[in-house]
């Protein structure tokens, strides 16, 4: 018997790790925050990065998406899923001075 996975969120990816978004999911308690994403540019099949993660406590995360960079705290980033081994053999480069986790 095999072991069902999580999906991965924007939260867990790597710095610097290309990814898709798979699809969202706000939490009960914030449900405006999936549309939020989505104005924002977060949506299926977009590029999506995480560049640097503020010290200490790892939030806010500094993401981009498409061209776009914004900050999302762990919370919201948590929010977008990732689609399974979409990283397409593609790395991002890291601003000068980025907060590494």
């Amino acid at each position: 018997m095999s072991a069902v996975l999580p999906v991965p969120t924007l939260a867990q990816a790597a710095i610097g790790q290309a990814h898709r978004v798979k699809a969202l999911e706000a939490p009960a308690h914030a449900p405006e925050w999936k549309q939020w994403l989505e104005e924002l540019g977060f949506v299926p099949g977009e590029h999506v990065a995480v560049l640097a993660r503020a010290m200490p406590g790892a939030d806010p995360l500094v993401v981009r998406i498409g061209q776009s960079t914004f900050a999302l705290r762990r919370a919201e980033a948590d929010c977008v899923h990732l689609a399974d081994g979409s990283q397409d053999g593609l790395t991002v480069a890291l601003p000068t001075g980025a907060a590494h986790a």
